[in-house]
């Protein structure tokens, strides 16, 4: 994409609603959230009517909204998943987020189309691919460096996605099929069992158990909020939160703390970068990501692309803050160490004897005393730590933001039986109104601007502050009725001007000769081809052979099943990387075992990548 002044998004994830309005009013410039059906969290669906409530709200700030219907879909249900996205266009839903490339052959309006984090989009082949297919914004692959990102800017000219924060997949997105095969729950149909956050044990060829019941797969959540200008230096234009399943206290919380940082950013390059949509968030609360649920923090490869300390093995939970250790237990009654800044409801836990986390709810606390509403035998020297404050909680559920849209306002009178209000919005959207009058303009014994002024501020439940007035109205006296009655007008006006001039995306036009991204033409179970669309459209493409999604065939378990591809090394992380002296530290081959389930690891050094095998039953 050739350098340019670009706009940058901040896209919030919303599970209803409700959320979505408070995203907004926090400072997203974009929401994401699932459809009536086909969204990739099958527990976070919304329907058309709260769809279309979310849209008029965000278009007010020219906020934008995507629908996620980025699951697999089966050749049963394309009829009615065609009618659904046509109800979504006629809403005005502004995009949708979609893996399954069979849409783009389904019978539907010109709405612009978003690839999902399910596409797996590593590198530039595949932006391009997905570019020229007619795609009008790329989300990349999590998993990729700074350097990986730029690469696809300059080989594309959509704008990219890329995730900043929030949980983490351990396996490339859409090239999961552990849930598929261990439970029968697909995560390209929005079902995952989350196998990756089970405890595992470490085991050698014969079933030695070398590391037992840890968390061996569970990832600590992305944190990037430190490293938003090198995003952008390297190309990106949205930054997409993760959590459609997250409390509104979450969504708050995070989008809030990231509104301020790409704020900075963008006030420090306004030549380069301009913000999105419209408005400025006034907040009653200092916003802090390690507030919120989280299982501590990783940037996930962005700089580095050997990264270690990306798991969480010790518990899949948020942990919280430590605030202390025991010095004594009386019945209900724990006494810890340290200057103690709790409240009563809080949420405490601990590490047990088995390393595993137990939660519990603070009844009352005087000094350092804890007092529980039931004993717990917890060992002096046991580290306490908060994952959940009372205080934050009840704040967070009272009205935390307010957004409005700064106008400037110039006052006229055009002659005595006529006055005008011109209302304007960043200088550009201009809205006239002109009132004419009963009876002529009196003149005024004394200065009536200040007076005018406290009228025409008087925006009421409009999305408008007054910024500036520029009253030429001279000595005459107007009524404060008059004024009042030019204002609305005014505000009326501006409303329709901005509704007709909403700049609506559609669907971005293909290239005529798609030419599929992979050179050898073969797709294969991992590329999720699930109906007869998505096969007609990779055959236009080129591709020669084609094995359907495991979803949609039997898997054959006579022979070894990939299930999962990583960045994330288990051996790395242990320090026992392959390529240094540490390798002997444990066996070459490793396995993981979970209940019944036994998987075995496979070490890529040339491509530093791990993958997760089940062995042939």
């Amino acid at each position: 994409m050739a350098d340019k002044k670009r706009k940058i998004e901040l896209l919030a994830p919303a599970r209803d609603a409700a959320t979505a309005k408070e995203a907004i009013l926090h400072g997203a410039d974009a929401v994401y959230m699932g459809a009536p059906s086909h969204g990739a969290r099958a527990a976070a669906t919304n329907s058309l009517a709260d769809i279309a409530e979310v849209v008029e709200f965000a278009h007010r700030f020219d906020a934008r909204v995507y629908i996620t219907v980025n699951t697999l879909v089966y050749d049963s249900e394309i009829k009615d998943v065609e009618q659904m996205i046509r109800d979504l266009y006629l809403i005005g839903v502004d995009a949708l987020i979609v893996q399954d490339m069979g849409i783009l052959e389904m019978d539907i309006p010109p709405i612009a189309l978003h690839s999902s984090t399910q596409c797996d989009t590593r590198d530039a082949d595949k932006a391009r691919f997905l570019q020229d297919a007619g795609f009008s914004q790329i989300v990349l692959a999590r998993e990729l460096t700074l350097n990986e990102i730029h690469s696809i800017y300059e080989a594309t000219d959509v704008p990219l996605e890329v995730f900043v924060h929030g949980a983490l997949c351990v396996s490339f997105s859409g090239d999961c099929q552990a849930s598929f095969l261990a439970t029968g729950r697909s995560a390209n149909r929005g079902e995952c069992a989350q196998m990756c956050r089970l405890p595992y044990d470490l085991c050698d060829e014969k079933g030695n158990i070398l590391i037992k019941g840890k968390h061996l797969l569970s990832l600590k959540d992305m944190n990037r909020i430190d490293k938003i200008e090198a995003l952008l230096d390297a190309g990106a234009s949205s930054f997409k939160i993760e959590g459609r399943l997250k409390s509104e206290a979450y969504v708050k919380n995070t989008v809030a703390a990231y509104r301020a940082e790409i704020d900075r950013v963008i006030a420090a390059h306004p030549e380069k970068y301009e913000r999105s949509s419209r408005g400025v968030s006034e907040l009653t609360f200092t916003p802090d990501l390690d507030d919120v649920f989280n299982r501590g923090f990783t940037e996930y490869f962005l700089t580095q692309r050997k990264e270690t300390g990306i798991a969480s093995f010790d518990s899949p939970k948020a942990i919280g803050r430590p605030v202390g250790k025991v010095r004594q237990v009386r019945g209900n009654c724990i006494t810890i160490s340290g200057d103690v800044d709790l409240a009563n409801g809080d949420g405490l836990g601990y590490f047990d004897e088995s390393d595993t986390f137990t939660g519990f709810r603070l009844n009352k606390v005087e000094g350092n005393r804890l007092f529980l509403r039931k004993p717990l035998n917890i060992p002096v020297g046991t580290t306490i730590y908060r994952n959940r404050s009372k205080e934050f909680d009840d704040r967070m559920a009272l009205r935390t933001a307010v957004r409005y849209i700064p106008v400037d306002m110039t006052l006229r009178v055009i002659n005595p039986l006529l006055i005008a209000l011109d209302i304007a919005v960043d200088k550009a959207t201009v809205a006239t109104a002109v009132l004419d009058l009963e009876k002529p303009l009196e003149t005024a014994n004394s200065d009536q601007k200040e007076a005018r002024q406290r009228v025409l501020a008087k925006l009421g439940d409009s999305v408008y502050r007054l910024q500036n007035l520029t009253d030429l109205a001279g000595n005459h006296f107007i009524p404060a009725s008059t004024l009042t009655a030019l204002r609305r007008k005014a505000v009326d006006t501006l409303n329709s001007a901005r509704r007709a001039s909403y700049p609506r995306d559609y669907r971005r036009a293909g290239v005529d000769k798609l030419k599929l991204w992979k050179e050898d033409s073969d797709l294969d179970c991992r590329d999720n081809v699930s109906n007869g669309l998505a096969r007609r459209f990779y055959l236009s493409a080129g591709a020669k052979r084609i094995t359907p999604a495991m979803e949609v065939m039997k898997p054959d378990l006579t022979v070894d099943q990939q299930v999962m591809e990583t960045r994330y090394c288990l051996r790395r992380e242990l320090g026992a990387c392959l390529k240094t002296k540490s390798a002997g530290k444990y066996p070459d081959r490793l396995y993981l075992k979970s209940g019944n389930n036994r998987y075995r690891l496979c070490f890529d050094c040339d491509k530093c990548m791990m993958r997760v095998i089940r062995p042939a039953q």
